[in-house]
This record gives C-alpha cells, structure tokens and sequence, in this order.
C-alpha cells in the first residue's frame, strides 16, 4: 500500500470547510490503496470562534493518533508575538504594532523554517526520519505548508504536491502592485521540484497558471462528506415555522443586508406569516446584529446567530430545514453548497443579477476573473441536479418568498427534486487523489 504524509493545517476538531477537504481524504483513501498520514496542529474549539486560529495548544508536546483510517499527527502550537497582542487586548489595539509583526513573519517564514507554524515541519521531519511515505501533500492555504513539503521532499528524497484550495497571488486579499509581484516570486520559488499539483477547479488552475506554468495539474473536486450525511437521512423538515439557514462565511460582496432588507419588507405587508432566519458560524456576528437591531424591525425577532459547531451537529440542524440561503460567488464555487445539494434542501441563491450586489462584487470581489471561465458556477450547479432557486435581483426575492410561503403553508414543507447529487461525494473525489499518487510512484 503507498502511503502519503498529508501536511494539512486545518483539520478536525477545528470547524472550517477547509479542514474538511483533508479530512475526508483521512478518511477514504486507505479504501483505494493509499495510507494517509496527516500532519496538522493541535485545535481546541476553546472560543468557537475566528480566536481559536491563534490560542496557544493544551499541550506542548506532539500528539499521535493511530486509527483504522491511517495516522494523525497533531503538532503543539504557539502563537506568535503579534497574536498574544491581540488574545491579551483584542482587535482594536497595537493594531500597526501586529500588521508589522505579522509582514515580518508572512515574509520571513517562506526562507527559512520560522514563524507559528513551524511545529507542523518539525513533526513531519520527525516522522520521516523513521518511516518511509511515497508522496508528501501540502494542502494550502496556509501556503508556507508547500515550503515545508519543499524541504522535506528535498530532505527525504520524495516527491511532493501541491494542493490548491484556492489561488495563491490571485487572491485581491494579498495585495497589488509590489506585494503581489513579492508574492508572485514566492510562489515560483516555492513550488520549484514539486512533482504535480492538485486544485478544484478549471477555473483555479488557469488562474494558477498565470504564475506557475510546466508542472501538471489535476483536479480534485470539493464535496459532501457521504458518512456525514447518512447520518442524518432521516431528519425531516421541520413544519412549524418556514425556517430558513445560512453557514459559513459571509463575504463583503454578498448583499446579505439587500436579503434581510426584502424579507424586512415582504415580513411587513405579510404580518401573519411565521418565518426565520439562521446563521451559523459567520465571521460578522456583531456587524450583522447591529444591522439587524437598527433597520429590519419587522424580523428583528425572527434572526438568530450561533458561534462555529461541530459538521456533523450543523448538518443535523441544517436538514430540519426548510430552505438554504446561498449568496453567489460567481467564479467561485466554494464548499458550502456541496453540504447544501447533499442535505436535499431547497437552495435559494442570491443574486444572479443584482444591481446592488453587482456593486458590491465590483467593490469587494477578491477573485480576479477570466474570460474563459464561467461567472454562475454555483448556479449552474443548481441547475444540473435540480436544487434550488437562482434569485435573479432583490424583486425577484420577493416574488420567490410569495410563492415558498404559499407552498409552505399548503404542504407544511418545501420540496426539492434534486437528483443526482450523490456524483460530488468526497468518497469519490478521494479515490480520485488515490489514483494521482498511485501514478505519480
């Protein structure tokens, strides 16, 4: 059997769609011939919140775990100077004092082995002073974990990959001009010797290939973990309330407040009506609990906000639903929505062609698009296995929750006839990956 020593910095028990990619390639890939190794850091849900990426671990010490899936190594984590600034006096504080801190390590860590994440380097180095693997995975972001695999492939002679959750210097959020030129020729200089690297999509791949041309690309689809969902199968709609849910990040170009706006207003004219709305682990709780206090009194009532939970507790709530709000990312694909198409909700996706959420993508929108590729991945997603309503504007909006409530209140429930969402299970995008290792040795 071969084996592959996978450095993944967010896994289980840390709550985030990235740490499910990794996860389920723990978890399937001994099934198709391939032992996996995970090398991450140590989580601990201690705040369930964005703090719990820089708490310092419980322990200082490595910690293995062998299981019938293969091995996990969990490496101690220490946060760096400029993250106990901000654990010992909070986001608004010292706030130059930590960005400097912070460029320094961002820089530094990719030319020599330095920084918070280090640990991850030093276990895996241990690791393969004693066992052979065939193949060494780096999983980014964080993309210093391909500057790790690049030594230690050097180091051990064996061969590494790289694999892309999302773009590198494409990404708005790093920067322009001179940053991104530095981070450009990171990026060459990083993935010099990598054998083969792995990423999502087509679209990702001629991203990448602005900057990085003559290494092989495949492509591992994100998915839905199929234990998960089977899970909860037997969850059904709840019939009560027409109960409306949202997980996961919420972006600066997504027009949630034109969303909760319309149902402000459509709530207003339809007082008799009995609806909510949840969100679930989002990144701006408070912003969105102001908002919600200070302009949509008419639902103020009916939104709720939880901290990060456990995938497996999520998608149980989740199933009880009676719809699933999705905001359109165009390029980009994403995660969520496999979770969505697997839990056999109704998907409403907004907006295909918004005037204020075209605003906002061209403000906000941090991927740099291309001709060639198309802007309504998501949508047409839906579309093939039938899932959901692609909300074209917010008017639209409001002629869609017409029509739901009426079904809502003659059915109990809203139905969704999709078919054919069981192709983008993770079982089978990890057999996909088994298949590239085994040719790759």
């Amino acid at each position: 059997m071969k084996k592959v020593l996978i450095l993944a910095y967010d896994f289980p028990p840390y709550v985030s769609v990235g740490a499910q990619r990794p996860y389920s390639w723990y978890l399937y890939l001994k099934e198709f011939g391939v032992e996996p190794i995970v090398v991450t850091r140590q989580w601990s849900n201690k705040h369930g919140n964005a703090l719990d990426y820089i708490e310092a671990s419980e322990s200082a010490e490595t910690i293995v775990e062998e299981t019938e899936y293969g091995t996990i190594i969990r490496a101690p984590y220490f946060p760096s100077l400029a993250n106990k600034i901000f654990l010992a006096y909070g986001e608004h504080r010292f706030n130059f004092i930590r960005k400097l801190i912070t460029a320094y390590y961002e820089i530094l860590q990719y030319f020599m082995v330095f920084g918070p994440k280090k640990e991850l380097y030093f276990a895996a180095k241990e690791y393969l002073k004693k066992n052979r693997v065939d193949v060494i995975l780096a999983s980014g972001e964080p993309f210093v974990l391909f500057y790790f695999a690049q030594k230690l492939s050097k180091e051990f002679h064996t061969p590494w990959v790289a694999e892309y959750r999302d773009p590198w210097i494409q990404n708005k959020s790093r920067g322009k001009g001179l940053l991104k030129s530095l981070n450009a020729f990171i990026e060459k200089r990083t993935l010099k010797g990598a054998a083969s690297a792995i990423t999502v999509s087509q679209f990702c791949i001629q991203q990448i290939q602005e900057n990085i041309v003559n290494l092989p690309f495949h492509i591992v689809m994100n998915g839905y973990n199929p234990e998960m969902i089977n899970a909860v199968a037997a969850v059904k709609q709840k019939k009560d309330i027409l109960r409306i849910g949202f997980a996961g990040t919420i972006y600066s170009w997504h027009p949630w407040k034109s969303f909760l706006r319309v149902l402000n207003r459509w709530k207003k004219n339809n007082p008799e009506s009995n609806l909510e709305v949840h969100f679930f682990g989002i990144n701006i709780a408070d912003e969105l609990i102001t908002f919600v206090e200070s302009e949509i009194p008419f639902i103020q009532s009916a939104i709720f906000v939880y901290p990060r939970m456990p995938n497996l507790d999520l998608m149980r709530v989740l199933k009880e639903f009676n719809l699933l709000l999705l905001f359109n990312d165009y390029s980009f694909l994403g995660t969520k929505i496999f979770d969505y198409l697997a839990l056999q909700r109704q998907i409403l996706m907004c907006y295909e062609a918004d005037e204020e959420a075209v605003i906002l993508k061209r403000k906000y929108y941090s991927v740099e698009e291309s001709s060639y590729c198309s802007k309504r991945l998501q949508a047409e997603t839906i579309e093939a296995v039938n899932s959901g309503i692609i909300v074209k504007d917010s008017e639209h909006l409001y002629e869609v929750f017409d029509k739901l409530w009426e079904e809502f209140i003659r059915n109990g429930e809203i139905a969704c006839n999709s078919t054919g969402a069981e192709k983008y299970s993770r079982k089978i995008q990890a057999e996909k990956l088994a298949q590239i290792i085994q040719e790759l040795v």
